[in-house]
């Protein structure tokens, strides 16, 4: 249900912006400046264009970053089959935003986007966050996935300084109204945060679990009797695999090893 419905739809919401922001491009083009979308552009549409591309990339980023709190919150596991979608999107918005700084702002000068991102910080954080997003987009296929193991995770943990310095570049650029950069700036603290408590308590109930004896963890073994049944003479479950708080504590690693994000 959620791969043939959810997920066309989810698709086409996420494609939406750039729908808009293409039909005023076609407007202005053809000379219907007239149009809804022609004058959503405003009166600069090349800034309105880069700037719309920026804030939906972010967005879309935080929106990736919100899929495993809310799975695990609200005790929705099928949330997790958006996130890659959700992370592909945040990367094409970003890559357009910067496409169109080089292409259409810049006019493609290599010496002036170089003197950018030297002198100007808001730009210096921006192509790092874009800099950082390009093996993460490289590596989101299952096939990745399997050659690189585990540090396909370690790799995968570059979202978070991509967020970080995403809502940094949002912030430095404005020069008055700084409320919605805050406002992204305070989401993306709430998420990384609700993730560090979430290590640590993970980390605790290890260290927990280590840490109680084995005598106490499994219980002693069956003794034998000239009046036990053949059954009886059979190892007890409990005994062979340890104690529900191994096994909690084992699954537990085992989930946070695959969740990525």
């Amino acid at each position: 249900m959620v791969r043939r419905y959810a997920k066309p739809v989810v698709f086409l919401l996420c494609l939406l912006p750039a729908a808009w922001l293409v039909a005023g491009i076609i407007a202005l083009q053809s000379g219907d400046a007239t149009s809804v979308a022609a004058r959503a552009l405003g009166a600069n549409p090349v800034e309105k264009i880069q700037d719309t591309l920026g804030i939906w990339g972010l967005r879309l980023l935080l929106a990736t970053l919100s899929v495993t709190p809310l799975r695990v919150l609200l005790g929705w596991p099928k949330l997790y089959l958006f996130r890659r979608m959700l992370g592909l999107f945040a990367f094409f918005y970003i890559a357009m935003h910067f496409l169109w700084y080089l292409f259409v702002d810049q006019a493609f000068d290599w010496v002036t986007l170089a003197a950018d991102v030297v002198k100007r910080p808001y730009v210096t954080a921006g192509f790092t966050a874009f800099v950082l997003l390009v093996p993460l987009a490289a590596t989101s296929t299952a096939r990745a996935m399997r050659r690189l193991g585990r540090r396909w995770q370690r790799l995968h943990w570059l979202v978070y300084a991509a967020a970080v310095l995403g809502c940094v570049h949002f912030w430095w650029q404005v020069k008055a109204d700084i409320r919605e950069p805050a406002l992204y700036a305070g989401i993306a603290a709430l998420l990384l945060g609700w993730r560090v408590v979430q290590t640590q308590l993970r980390r605790r109930a290890l260290r927990v679990a280590s840490a109680i004896p084995a005598s106490i963890r499994s219980p002693p073994p069956t003794v034998r009797s000239s009046t036990d049944s053949p059954s009886s003479h059979q190892p007890s479950i409990a005994a062979s695999t340890g104690s529900p708080t191994d096994a909690t504590a084992t699954n537990s690693g085992s989930r946070w090893r695959s969740d990525q994000l």
